[in-house]
């Protein structure tokens, strides 16, 4: 363990970034300075320990204000948290939006992911690139994606300062991402919510049916459309009567898993540890993923109350929601509602006048895809890298923090709202008898109208792609997003349920429909996916850390036409393919494979 801390100090600037999220230090143990202390003891060492949890926030604050991570930087925070430099040195490494080398204080990030990439993602770079020349005041980045799918291709501005300032160009040219970076505040707002959703103000809609409808920063408008309705019923029923409405309505976590919520939540409350912890993750980092984006733009007070449900069903008075880093509009408007609702009595020590208390704290992803698998999500809140723990212990066992803990996606439970207003009996009646209620898709790609689409479960594939438009010449549809699987243009009658698209032997995943056209290159697709999760894999484990290597290395000759041939390469991609998915620790290195194998055998990709 490196205990040396290097002979970096910080600036003022990054100092009084650390001291705002801190406080000033109070012991020179801390940082403080030393002159005339008595140094024959160190105090306040204990109390520094345990607030490693501030770690990520403190990184974030020392990002935001200054554009980057300096060795003074680091050490001093470091001392303010008594954490070992090397350790923090790990974490602030290990996510892609923070950088421990010098760089200008405005990051414009271009997304070239699977949609951004059809939609002209490297012609756009190139021109950014070729127009900002070499002005040093604006770091151009690519990355992955940056959850805006449906307008695509997308481009993020984050400029350093006192208060950090973001800026959206999306769909981008060259013109609107250069202004993005250059003039943050004078770039255009960012359209609303609403027009992500092109089914907004329909009726008949459970899940997206404010969005649009009301403000999201007005918790009266909220409450004025029932709002806090379903709060008040779960306090009506009491923590096991919540419990049992949701087991019987047959809800099914959304985020991929599939996992009975209400088992998971019975699992929780059972646990006679204490405290039980709630976790909200919100980190969807899936490629073509963009549907709680949405939901949090777009009616965030319904995610204060389903945590507040959540929490008070589960014996949990503190929840966690993480949230992705490339999400500012989503910060803003969740802490607005927080706020508001911690004001209004709806949050804090005592919520409605019931007796209960619940508050929910915001931590900031910083662009890791891993940290969406949940006990990656735990390790990144308590200040450690963000890699998978191996399972059991399960998390409603040991945890965030070692406690009981129940974790849930955005849709999964915005989904606990219907169930509570309609009653279990009347929800379990919508979709299948295997997928009950209904689900969000987001729709991108070669289609008229993309967007994030409600469906009852049951709808085919072509149905949903009828609502969106589907442009002439498609060639196949990629099902669950990178980690899904790709369809025929002839197997559009597949059923969007959890049964319906295992017997298909595709993937429902996170809901991800990217449509495909004629057009779009299938070879520098699939490479572009394995470039993904070669960079996404966190290292812990061989058969991840090496397979994805060793699939990009093969898919790239493929593209590139050397080597010993397709034929060659394809067998040795089904090998590691087999590896992975047999022996990786978790669903990243499992899932790798999965679009690529479908690609060869459903499309036959490489014939």
């Amino acid at each position: 363990m490196d205990l040396h801390f290097g002979d970096g100090e910080p600036t003022d600037e990054e100092r009084a970034a650390v001291d705002a999220l801190l406080g000033p230090p109070e012991s020179s143990w801390e940082g403080a300075d030393r002159s005339g202390a008595d140094l024959r003891w160190a105090r306040g060492g204990r109390e520094a320990r345990d607030r490693r949890e501030l770690l990520l926030p403190g990184l974030h604050a020392i990002n935001d204000r200054i554009g980057w991570i300096s060795e003074g930087a680091l050490a001093y925070l470091c001392r303010r948290l008594t954490v070992p430099p090397a350790e923090a040195y790990g974490v602030a490494t290990f996510y892609a939006m923070f950088s421990v080398r010098p760089r200008p204080a405005t990051v414009l990030h271009v997304c070239t992911d699977l949609v951004c990439a059809a939609a002209g993602a490297p012609e756009l770079c190139a021109g950014i690139e070729e127009r900002l020349g070499s002005r040093g005041g604006v770091s151009v980045e690519r990355g992955p994606c940056l959850g805006l799918c449906e307008r695509a291709p997308a481009a993020l501005a984050v400029r350093a300062g006192d208060p950090v300032r973001t800026a959206v160009a999306a769909p981008a040219t060259v013109e609107g991402a250069v202004l993005a970076a250059s003039a943050p505040d004078s770039a255009p707002e960012e359209p609303a919510a609403a027009l992500a959703v092109p089914q907004a103000g329909q009726e008949g809609l459970m899940l997206l049916r404010r969005v649009g409808v009301v403000d999201p920063a007005s918790l009266d408008d909220y409450r004025a459309h029932g709002g806090y309705t379903a709060l008040r019923r779960a306090f009506e029923l009491g923590p096991a009567g919540v419990i049992r409405e949701v087991t019987e309505s047959g809800l099914l976590g959304r985020g991929g898993a599939a996992f009975p919520t209400g088992r998971k939540w019975q699992a929780t409350a059972s646990q006679p540890d204490r405290p039980h912890h709630l976790v909200c993750n919100a980190d969807e980092s899936e490629p073509g993923t963009f549907k709680d984006r949405v939901l949090m733009e777009g009616d965030p007070y319904a995610l204060v109350e389903a945590m507040t449900i959540a929490g008070y069903a589960t014996g949990a008075h503190k929840g966690y929601l993480y949230l992705r880093g490339e999400y500012p509009r989503a910060l803003r408007l969740l802490e607005h509602a927080i706020g508001q609702a911690r004001a209004r009595g709806l949050l804090g020590d005592d919520v409605l006048g019931q007796g209960y208390a619940f508050d929910i704290e915001i931590r900031r992803g910083a662009g890791a895809y891993i940290c969406g698998e949940e006990t990656a999500l735990f390790n990144s809140i308590e200040g450690y890298r963000g890699e998978p723990r191996a399972k059991p212990p399960f998390p409603v066992e040991k945890g965030l923090f070692g406690k009981p803990t129940v974790e849930n996606n955005v849709e999964t439970l915005i989904n606990v709202l219907p169930i509570l207003t309609l009653g279990a009996p009347a929800y379990a009646a919508i979709g299948t008898e295997g997928s009950t209620g209904p689900k969000l898709f987001c729709v991108s790609g070669g289609v008229q109208r993309p967007g994030v689409y409600e469906v009852p479960f049951g709808a085919t594939l072509g149905e949903v792609l009828a609502l969106a438009g589907v442009r002439d010449g498609l060639r196949a549809v990629l099902l669950g997003g990178a980690a899904g699987g790709f369809v025929r243009a002839d197997e559009t009658d597949i059923p969007l349920t959890f049964e319906g698209t295992r017997e298909a032997g595709t993937t429902l995943g996170s809901g991800v429909v990217l449509a495909l056209g004629d057009s779009v290159p299938l070879p520098r697709l699939l490479l572009r996916i394995a470039e993904f999760f070669r960079d996404e894999s966190c290292g812990q484990c061989v058969p991840c850390r090496v397979g994805t290597v060793r699939q990009e290395e093969a898919l790239r000759r493929i593209v590139d036409r050397t080597g010993a041939g397709a034929a060659g390469d394809v067998a040795l991609l089904r090998e590691v393919g087999r590896a992975m998915r047999d022996a990786s620790i978790c669903g990243l290195g499992q899932t790798a494979w999965n679009a690529v194998e479908s690609a060869i055998d459903r499309l036959g990709a490489y014939e």
